[in-house]
């Protein structure tokens, strides 16, 4: 059976494939004098299959059970209507057809009626591991740095041009009159190992964009982005990171492109982008979604008991550039993040304000946690930096004292964990300067003595393409003083293909990272372009990540290894070495789900009319949340994109799409538990189970 045949069947071949594969379903409509009788004989009929198993009967009866039924989508905020399996009787019973109704419902059915007559296709684990991972390339690879060698020597007398014609004598990057084209040269080589540069450098508009890339982007792409130009769409692109761009197609770069290139989704939604994490959405004086109170201003963010997000008002509200998938797009939408940055410098009122911030943290019973991103944390100038860690130091070791005059069962949760949440390891690697690294080694050593035990960069490496060797020496920086760094990755149709997240894993192992989460891209239409079905990401957890898993006494063991330990590196690696496993598995696949958290708990209950799975997702039940989630029991997501039309996509990027003929059975999944690593330090006392900052409501 051609898989890549029937996603492009047109109606009348989608009906003769299922009257030839699906006799009995075919028939059973074709004879039923209604709806009902049909439902009621579907029923009948996988009763009578006594080789089907209890999970597929399960989702059988979830469509029967679900259909004519209307849900509230979350994402959306609307009430639809399911009539997956009506629009199927509708479709093989009727002459006329419905053509507002997409092929893609009738396709999506087809593979999921297949085990009726005995032909599943089988999940399995993909065994021709190096085939998959061979064909990806990295940054460290020799042919990719002397390719992008030649890019930075372009780009550099690029820069050279451009620093000629500015017009701003204040800018501390001029060249002195009298220097030759070879001096100029060398000088801007020498700028370039500084930050500073290349985000005083930054191309900022879709024509110097193109120019910068050699006159690579074609006339379709540069007609998109004039029209993100003409909304006020932000770019912001360092020389650096263009450097990392293929302009000969001499190697797959879609992963790079696709990242930081505006689809037409993201610039026809821009000015209505809504935030998809509710619990985002603070109003002055009342709860988020969530339920938690907090200051005014949008500089903290919660949804779970224990960790809290704060967004400084500094540079670390801007990035090094903007992800075209970005999950704060809305702030950038409004200004409130953006790449001004002289005018993102802290006020006068930024130390009163940081003060009372300090606050909510300290009279907090729960938050152990807090991630300082943004924006982009390291974005921050270094004084900056230190006196908001100062800060945080000051607050952990007052609520650490306090503690002190508590009673047991009473005291507060104190700090045990600072994440910086930062892109800049694959953006602008060479932010990771000396005095950075003395302001995080400073920190680390005298919160180590108020019983602060994890320091974490949270980075975002999305592609092994990324890790250079100005990055590979950023990151031995950092570990060499004790941080530990996590990497979450985004998981879109690009880095979704088969065999490029084990690929990603195992060069951040061999260099000391771990990775953290692979999020699924929500599904709102301005992310339609990059978003990947959440079966594809159910199967690379089965398929793929499966043969980088260790048991709970093995997670443990490596946990108990690297406690305390600066040389992470060795110590995975010797471990990775010692099991025999190409990989460690130790992120978890999910969505992050309005208001509700990360999860991949979910079944599948109905298919909309354009093609597109409606989940019944459950909250993650392996960690602790707010009272208001504990007590919702599932909620709806329809998602962004079709199966079909995602096989689509990736055949058009030149993919064996046979490769991925599982991915319809992956109808239900669990969320995996927390990798051990990861898990929070405990407490030599008994914390009070009282939630301050909380007030009870309910989420629409």
């Amino acid at each position: 059976m051609n898989i890549k045949n029937i996603i492009y069947y047109d109606y009348l071949e989608i009906k003769s494939l299922y009257k030839i594969e699906l006799p009995s379903l075919f028939s059973l409509i074709a004879n039923s004098n209604s709806y009902s009788d049909f439902s009621t004989g579907l029923q009948t009929l996988i009763k009578e299959k006594d080789y089907l198993d209890s999970k597929y009967r399960s989702l059988i009866s979830e469509l029967i059970s679900y259909n004519s039924k209307s849900i509230y989508e979350l994402s959306s905020q609307e009430k639809i209507k399911i009539e997956t399996l009506s629009y199927l009787y509708n479709f093989i019973k009727n002459e006329d057809i419905d053509r507002s109704v997409s092929k893609d419902l009738y396709i999506d059915l087809f593979f999921l009626f297949l085990p009726l007559e005995k032909k599943l296709i089988h999940k399995e684990k993909s065994l021709k591991l190096d085939t998959f991972i061979n064909r990806w390339d990295s940054g460290l690879d020799e042919n990719i740095q002397d390719k992008r060698e030649e890019n930075k020597k372009r780009i550099i007398n690029l820069l050279i041009e451009k620093i000629e014609k500015r017009k701003d004598l204040s800018s501390k990057y001029q060249f002195e009159d009298s220097l030759s084209h070879n001096e100029k040269y060398i000088k801007v080589e020498k700028w370039w190992e500084n930050y500073r540069f290349h985000l005083s450098m930054a191309i900022k508009s879709p024509n110097e964009l193109n120019k910068f890339l050699g006159f690579s982007l074609s006339k379709e792409i540069m007609d998109t982005l004039s029209l993100a130009k003409k909304k006020n769409m932000p770019f912001f692109y360092t020389p650096y990171y263009l450097s990392l761009i293929c302009v000969d197609n001499s190697f797959d770069d879609y992963s790079l492109r696709s990242y930081v290139l505006y689809s037409s989704e993201l610039i026809e939604t821009y000015g209505n982008i809504k935030a998809w994490e509710r619990e985002d959405i603070i109003e002055e004086g009342k709860p988020n979604a969530a339920g938690w109170l907090l200051p005014e201003g949008g500089n903290i963010h919660r949804r779970y008991p224990e960790v809290a997000i704060l967004i400084p008002d500094t540079r670390g509200r801007a990035c090094g550039g903007l992800c075209a998938s970005c999950q704060r797009m809305y702030d950038f939408q409004s200004s409130r993040l953006n790449f001004n940055l002289s005018n993102l410098a802290p006020k006068e009122s930024w130390d009163k304000k940081l003060h009372s911030l300090m606050n909510y943290f300290e009279n907090d019973t729960q938050i152990r946690d807090i991630l300082l991103t943004g924006g982009d944390a390291l974005m921050s100038k270094n004084k900056t930096l230190k006196n908001i860690l100062d800060s945080i130091y000051r607050m952990a070791k007052r609520k650490h004292l306090a503690n002190i005059n508590r009673e047991d069962g009473e005291k507060y949760a104190e700090i045990k964990r600072v994440r910086l949440g930062s892109r800049l390891l694959a953006y602008l690697p060479m932010r990771i300067d000396d005095e950075l690294i003395e302001i995080l080694k400073e920190f680390r050593e005298k919160s180590l003595k108020i019983g602060i035990e994890q320091f974490v960069i949270q980075t975002h490496f999305q592609t092994p393409l990324e890790i250079t060797p100005k990055a590979k020496e950023s990151i031995e920086k950092i570990l060499a003083i004790g941080w530990r760094i996590t990497n979450q990755l985004v998981y879109n149709v690009a880095v979704s293909r088969k065999g490029h997240n084990i690929k990603l894993r195992q060069e951040l192992n061999s260099l000391g990272v771990l990775p953290y989460y692979t999020f699924s891209v929500k599904g709102f239409k301005e992310n339609y372009a990059v978003y990947s079905p959440i079966s594809r990401s159910a199967q690379e957890k089965n398929e793929e990540k499966v043969l980088g898993q260790i048991s709970q006494e093995k997670s443990i063991q490596l946990l108990k290894s690297l406690r305390g330990k600066p040389n992470i590196k060795e110590i995975l690696n010797d471990f990775l070495n010692k099991e025999n496993i190409p990989f460690l598995a130790s992120d978890r696949n999910v969505l992050n789900i309005p208001a509700i958290g990360k999860s991949m708990t979910f079944r599948v209950i109905g298919i909309s009319k354009y093609g597109q799975r409606i989940l019944e997702f459950e909250h993650d039940s392996t960690r602790n949340h707010s009272p208001i989630i504990d007590d919702i029991k599932h909620v709806y997501i329809r998602e962004n994109k079709s199966i079909a039309e995602y096989l689509r996509q990736l055949d058009s990027l030149k993919e064996d799409i046979s490769q991925y003929a599982s991915i319809w059975y992956y109808t239900e999944e669990e969320t995996e538990k927390c990798f051990g690593v990861f898990q929070y330090p405990g407490y030599n006392f008994n914390t009070t189970k009282r939630i301050s900052n909380f007030q009870e409501t309910i989420p629409n």
